[in-house]
């Protein structure tokens, strides 16, 4: 006969299997999303300014100077990267929004991807002055997008004058260019992804005043001040650009599926308490 003490330990050395295999999965998966320094260096991301364009703010973030140009501690990107990425990953599963902003030409595309996939709100072509602050009547300008894209749709459409189907053909294009990206934004975001501070000052300025967090690639000619998490990179190369954005992207997507999973085991512990409750009364009657 096998004593009782052998299947308790037995059953405790099987959880500490269990819980010590899960862990080694999650710290695979952190080291398969977490980027190294050899990734860094191949896609250029060390490389800031010309000395001479520098701003004395990211003297901290700079490791040396290499023919009149600043070299970035590529230590620091992967330290601030962290944080980022830890930070997003809290607002993501609280369910808010992130918007990512880009107006660069070489930042245009691979921001225009990952936050279509990612269904998250983008602003790609010009920032508009109050886009943030003045966020009715950029909700007004969503909702004038809406009634021409249900008057396109609809047969009257057809029977107006071609002049006047051109110019609302127009409007709904240029609209389209402008807000395309933010049209399904019923609320201010939760925080700011911006490639390239100085560039997109005014969005930073705009979610400074209103409180929202800003995430931002930070060269080396930019003011780190004014951003809640800076990203020391180049912002400049396409590379650069790229690995930073999908290793942000790839959090975010992580962040989205863990709330779906959080939101289901709810829905399912809802379910079972509830058939719990049902099933309790018949067996006390028994």
């Amino acid at each position: 006969m096998i004593p009782e003490w052998w299947n308790v330990r037995n059953t405790e050395e099987e959880k500490r299997e269990e819980d010590s295999s899960l862990a080694s999965v999650n710290l695979k998966e952190e080291m398969a999303n977490k980027l190294t320094y050899q990734e860094l260096l191949d896609a250029g991301v060390h490389f800031g300014h010309l000395t001479r364009k520098w701003n004395p703010k990211m003297s901290e973030y700079i490791f040396m100077e290499n023919n009149g140009i600043h070299i970035i501690d590529l230590n620091k990107t992967i330290s601030c990267l962290d944080e980022a990425t830890f930070a997003l990953k809290n607002i993501v599963r609280s369910g808010r929004k992130i918007m990512f902003v880009a107006t660069k030409k070489q930042a245009k595309d691979i921001v225009t991807e990952e936050a279509k996939r990612l269904n998250m709100p983008y602003v790609t072509e010009r920032w508009l002055g109050g886009m943030l602050t003045n966020f009715a009547t950029i909700r007004k300008s969503l909702k004038k997008l809406a009634q021409i894209e249900k008057l396109m749709k609809d047969e009257a459409f057809t029977n107006l004058a071609k002049r006047e189907r051109l110019m609302v053909t127009r409007e709904k294009a240029k609209l389209e260019k402008l807000l395309g990206g933010i049209a399904d934004l019923n609320r201010l975001p939760a925080a700011l992804f911006v490639i390239d501070v100085k560039r997109e000052h005014i969005a930073v300025t705009e979610a400074q005043k209103l409180n929202i967090p800003v995430f931002a690639m930070v060269d080396t000619n930019s003011d780190p001040k004014g951003v809640d998490f800076p990203i020391p990179a180049n912002d400049d190369a396409f590379k650069s650009i790229s690995i930073i954005t999908k290793n942000i992207s790839t959090v975010i997507e992580e962040a989205l599926n863990e709330r779906k999973k959080d939101k289901e085991d709810a829905a399912q512990k809802k379910d079972e308490d509830e058939k719990r409750k049902v099933d309790e009364p018949v067996e006390e009657s028994n």
